[in-house]
């Protein structure tokens, strides 16, 4: 880690892929109960993603014996997980309704090289106390992680600089696939991938098929690392995902890539385009 000594908190923060906010994250505005709640649905959201908020309270009721209002479970799973089922159910998306939404251009594509199709999404993130958001971006072709960054909030200029820092280190994708959020919707991120002549894809609403390799990057992130090493703040934070993403792309054997590491397919294929 850069030691203060060494540079500001707002260079080392640029270096670290990681909002300055977040190295001061004080956990704030959840209590006790909703931490412990939204630390139940993210774990069973990973195995049932088709459950939306209604059957996620159902659950949380019936099975698991929470006393809670199903208002409480909506507030959380929407407004403060960012969550939505997988399959099309009124009020799941986080879309804005003033936002244009972009096609889908992954149906019946054919990926063959790295830096065809990239994909991006956020996850919440639950730590010892409190929570915050990860983003990151993965060559679909390698399962290459090109870029992350973590956040204790969501917006589009986060996601945008996110990007941006993908594009400058490996280069640009020929597609960038998204779901339908509000971050990836808004102007701010959709102008600039159209400005770098980008093509622009969206998922369609809550089809979980169309997300299906970040979708599985969350599931390993969290199961393989950060269930296992609660964060105590951001930086402990950013260090595991440092540490577990490092691992995934320079170690990690992937089954779909016939056991292959990611970074062993993305170099081979770059400077076979080269």
């Amino acid at each position: 880690m850069i030691g203060k000594g060494q540079l500001s908190m707002s260079k080392q923060c640029k270096l670290l892929s990681i909002h300055r906010s977040g190295i001061y994250y004080k956990p704030k505005g959840e209590s006790e109960l909703n931490l412990k709640l939204m630390r139940m649905i993210d774990e069973h959201y990973l195995h049932h993603p088709f459950k939306g908020a209604g059957r996620m309270h159902t659950w949380l009721t019936k099975d698991k014996g929470m006393l809670v209002s199903k208002n409480r479970i909506e507030r959380l799973y929407y407004r403060v997980m960012g969550l939505q089922a997988v399959m099309p159910r009124k009020h799941t998306s986080r879309r804005h309704k003033a936002h244009k939404v972009y096609p889908y251009l992954l149906r019946n594509l054919t990926v063959e090289r790295t830096n065809q199709v990239w994909a991006m999404d956020i996850t919440y993130i639950p730590m010892k106390k409190g929570f915050m958001y990860l983003t990151a971006i993965i060559d679909l072709y390698s399962r290459y992680v090109v870029n992350w960054s973590v956040s204790n909030s969501m917006d589009a200029e986060w996601c945008q600089r996110c990007l941006e820092e993908a594009i400058e280190t490996h280069g640009k994708p020929e597609i960038i696939n998204t779901d339908q959020g509000s971050q990836f919707t808004a102007e701010v991120f959709a102008n600039f991938v159209l400005g770098q002549d980008i093509k622009l894809s969206m998922d369609g609403k809550g089809r979980a098929i169309d997300n299906a390799f970040i979708e599985r990057l969350w599931r390993s992130v969290k199961y393989e690392k950060l269930y296992l090493n609660p964060p105590k703040d951001g930086m402990d934070l950013y260090l595991l995902i440092a540490e577990y993403f490092n691992y995934y792309n320079m170690e990690r054997r992937h089954t779909n890539i016939e056991d292959q590491r990611p970074i062993d397919l993305y170099q081979t294929t770059q400077k076979q385009a080269a």
